[in-house]
């Protein structure tokens, strides 16, 4: 099997293989920078929630959940096996309109048949909980209980990639150029070194690059880098209590992060596609789009000082902003894992159990995710998930 994208969905995917298929098989992991110093996992805001929209979406991170709070048990038992750091902080959704807040109400009630804690509060209620909000524009607010929050994915990253090699799992240094193809499958992957890796299985974990990939079997797959800018700062007057993940009505979403807190946002204007190389920040966005938000959103954050800032690539699924996993069609030995949209750390676990089961069991088990799957792209079909940042 060779494993195209070595981050945090094809490091799951190769880990939850082993797990499948045990020591007879043999996994190759080829990814373009070992150092990912540009891959989508390491600019992320390392959060999970459970306030979707979408059953299929809340159990996805459900799993994560428990996968993350048990994760020595989910490794083996291996006592060397760190726990993986939580912060509880929670998810705010802010509606400013009576449509909002009729979404929040729908949410809430799949949420909750769902197994999943999340709290409406009214204005009053909300001022009441967090009063350093302004609350007054507002219509209603979902509060995301414990399982929501902030965790150390990095290292559950690193002990997948760590536990996967123990078990004979190969890394390759190398960017992939192509596919060789016979009789509708795929037989191996082109390399930018000039040699093609004999392949049985293929699965396309290339992130914003995705789309590349799957052409090169005839699949027109949309995902695309979209850019997302992180900023992370402190502020000289505390709020008095910890700040959950806050969506504003905007989009401009903040959350704690440690002493300080971190600021994510999209485009002030047109959300297009860019380069896969493209990580240059747009010098404005900040002063004049992101934070009269969130001063305007929390007076204290009228006084602060930003500390860091990045650029990363949400590997955005035009039609519904979602996963798709599942093999191509008319070329079934070729897994897609690809078109998180922003939700690929909190869902790697799941993507990476699913993909392992449909190459060793040729079928979802633990979870069925076919309603994730890539027939929906030929029929424009769009999953149906409300609730995406």
């Amino acid at each position: 099997m060779v494993i195209i994208g070595g981050a945090a969905i094809g490091a799951a995917c190769a880990w939850f293989l082993t797990g499948e298929l045990g020591a007879g098989a043999r996994i190759l992991v080829v990814e373009r920078d070992p150092s990912f110093a540009h891959a989508s996992t390491s600019h992320t805001n390392s959060c999970m929630r459970q306030q979707f929209s979408n059953p299929v979406n809340i159990r996805i991170s459900q799993f994560a959940r428990g996968y993350v709070r048990d994760f020595r048990a989910a490794m083996g038992g291996d006592p060397e096996v760190p726990g993986i750091a939580f912060d509880p902080l929670g998810y705010l959704y802010l509606a400013a309109t009576e449509a909002g807040a009729a979404a929040l109400r729908a949410n809430n009630a799949v949420q909750r048949a769902e197994g999943a804690a999340a709290e409406l509060l009214e204005p009053a209620a909300l001022a009441a909980r967090l009063p350093f909000l302004r609350t007054d524009d507002l219509r209603l607010a979902s509060l995301g209980g414990p399982d929501e929050g902030y965790f150390d994915g990095a290292t559950m990253i690193a002990w997948w990639r760590r536990m996967a090699r123990a078990r004979g799992v190969e890394t390759l240094a190398a960017e992939a150029v192509g596919l060789a193809l016979a009789g509708g499958r795929a037989t191996g992957v082109r390399l930018s070194t000039g040699q093609t890796v004999a392949a049985g299985w293929v699965v396309n974990a290339a992130g914003p690059r995705a789309a590349r990939v799957a052409a090169w079997a005839g699949f027109a797959l949309p995902v695309e880098p979209r850019k997302r800018t992180t900023w992370v700062f402190t502020t000289p007057e505390p709020l008095g209590a910890k700040l959950p993940l806050t969506v504003d009505p905007s989009g401009v979403h903040v959350r704690q992060d440690g002493a300080g807190y971190m600021a994510g946002s999209g485009p002030a204007g047109a959300d297009a596609a860019v380069e896969p190389d493209d990580f240059t920040e747009d010098p404005d966005l900040w002063q004049d789009h992101v934070w009269p938000i969130l001063a305007a959103r929390i007076s204290a954050f009228a006084r602060l000082r930003v500390t860091a800032s990045w650029v990363g690539h949400y590997a955005w699924n035009r039609l519904d902003r979602n996963a798709v996993i599942g093999a191509v069609p008319g070329c079934p030995n070729l897994i897609l894992a690809n078109g998180f949209s922003g939700h690929g750390l909190q869902q790697a676990p799941a993507m990476g159990r699913g993909v392992a089961e449909l190459i060793a069991r040729g079928r979802f088990r633990s979870l069925d995710l076919s309603e994730l799957g890539p027939a929906r792209l030929l029929t424009g079909t769009p999953f149906a998930e409300r609730n995406v940042i």
